[in-house]
């Protein structure tokens, strides 16, 4: 009798029970910057993520494109490990290759572990084309699918809703994915644990604002840092294609767009509001991690470019982080360097599932601050060259084949090129800010800036710095290029340390 007391007693004081697993929601946006103020219109991501848990303020994404970024995000790989190089199909995004990689992301093995899994939104750019499949393709391991075919779209898009393709034309894709992401959360129990990815469209191209926000931000301006509309001499060539410095009159476009992709974040912002009032009324919120961040970030009229990303710079690599979630101390900012592979293995951590495979990336620093630590960091961009936008009418001296994203109403000023690939080491340590950058051209070229020095990357030192130092830089970013497992990509020369 007595032993049965006792171990009615250990029952009921919950010392049996299994620990319960967390929720997570994960929180996508497309194309959206932290440099230049992308986080400005976000008071609700601020209020409700931001001030209950942690912002990171060295967060990264290995790759300023889309589809290998978020390749990255979900396989916790980087891009010469996962194969998806570029946005096009024979690039790697949503092919044959990917799809064997795709059997290993967070959503199958968290599935397998019984969680719940739901995704609405984009995908990767190429998902739902009928190259790659159609839309009745769902990828393993959501249980609930409600992907967007193809690229990012306001209006007139195809949701495959659970493989069945679903058109519309005057539905904001954003208000959709807010609403069926609540009705999901209002089906959950406390049993069962889910995972939720939200990726919606904003603020990427064409910058479509709902019609309740047209206006909101009219009276903004892009943002003019030292480095806007700058005439670099000393960046790849690309950069200094003429026009440079971008005329006069191209200034207010650049404001229209810069206000505009304001504009349409604020249905993300009101999304991310209405999805904690979903889990709180749903007794959800206090056992789930929330995770917002961006692919890529963004540029308008850097260096005298006009807009987009693909380039090696700190407005188009950096991208927005804040987490919170059970035992996440409040309203915190973090200085430790977060790259995108690292959201994998950080929600494998949390969940207490051990993945199928080695991971590039780790596990983030959550519950207590250890200052910037030291990392080196990869950064992978290849080059595409044919996308349908070189006009015929442009008229540059340069090969025609090897340029992208080139339009006549921007004077032809081009975006992207076949050997604007290139590949950085961004390292950060307690008293080292720096970047190094090798352009896979004919003449191999370099780029190197001490950040804390010039935030802005105005100077390339490259040639007035250590040959020592530079060596180091070119020997660990080589080395970086083959690396697999965190353990090589973190520490490739650990025999070599120049900063020892």
């Amino acid at each position: 009798m007595f032993i049965f007391m006792l171990l009615t007693l250990f029952l009921h004081s919950g010392i049996c029970e299994e620990t319960k697993k967390p929720n997570f929601v994960v929180i996508v946006t497309d194309d959206q910057d932290v440099v230049l103020g992308g986080m400005n219109p976000m008071k609700n991501v601020q209020r409700f993520i931001g001030k209950e848990g942690v912002t990171f303020t060295n967060s990264f994404t290995t790759s300023p494109i889309c589809c290998p970024s978020r390749a990255s995000l979900l396989t916790g790989l980087y891009v010469h490990n996962h194969n998806t190089w570029n946005n096009s199909l024979a690039g790697g995004c949503y092919n044959h290759e990917w799809k064997v990689l795709e059997t290993k992301t967070f959503a199958t093995e968290l599935s397998k572990a019984g969680y719940n899994t739901f995704y609405a939104g984009k995908y990767l750019n190429e998902y739902g084309v009928k190259s790659a499949g159609g839309p009745e393709v769902v990828p393993p391991g959501w249980s609930e699918w409600h992907g967007l075919v193809g690229n990012s779209v306001y209006y007139n898009y195809t949701l495959s809703n659970n493989g069945v393709p679903t058109h519309s034309t005057d539905l904001y894709l954003t208000d959709i994915i807010r609403d069926l992401s609540i009705s999901y959360i209002e089906n959950q129990t406390e049993s069962v644990p889910f995972l939720m990815v939200l990726a919606p469209p904003a603020p990427h191209q064409p910058f479509t604002p709902a019609q309740r926000h047209k206006g909101a931000f009219s009276n903004v301006t892009v943002v003019k840092h030292p480095n806007f509309n700058f005439a670099a001499t000393d960046k790849h060539w690309l950069m200094r294609m003429p026009p440079s410095p971008l005329p006069e009159e191209m200034m207010p476009h650049l404001d229209e767009v810069f206000r505009s992709r304001w504009e349409a974040l604020l249905a993300v912002d009101e999304m991310v509001a209405d999805v904690v009032g979903a889990l709180e009324t749903s007794s959800l919120l206090d056992n789930t991690y929330l995770i917002y961040t961006s692919d890529n970030g963004y540029h308008v009229g850097q260096f005298s470019q006009v807009y987009d990303k693909r380039q090696p710079y700190e407005t188009d690599i950096r991208v927005p982080l804040l987490i919170r979630g059970p035992g996440i101390p409040k309203d915190v900012e973090s200085t430790q360097p977060v790259l995108n592979i690292d959201l994998s293995p950080t929600i494998f951590r949390l969940a207490g599932v051990t993945p199928a495979k080695i991971m590039d990336g780790r596990p983030i620093q959550l519950f207590k601050e250890n200052g910037t630590v030291e990392r080196n960091m990869l950064i992978e961009y290849y080059g595409e060259s044919r996308d349908g936008t070189v006009d015929v009418t442009c008229p540059w001296s340069y090969d025609r084949d090897h340029l992208a994203q080139c339009y006549p109403k921007y004077e032809c000023k081009c975006q992207d090129a076949r050997n604007n690939t290139y590949a950085c080491l961004r390292h950060l340590a307690k008293r080292i800010n720096m970047k190094y950058c090798i352009f896979a051209d004919k003449d191999s070229f370099t780029e190197m800036y001490n950040l804390d020095d010039d935030p802005y990357e105005l100077m390339n030192i490259v040639d007035h710095a250590l040959p020592s130092l530079k060596h180091w830089y070119k020997l660990t970013l080589a080395q970086m290029l083959s690396c697999k497992g965190a353990d090589n990509c973190d520490n490739p020369l650990k025999e070599l340390n120049f900063f020892k």
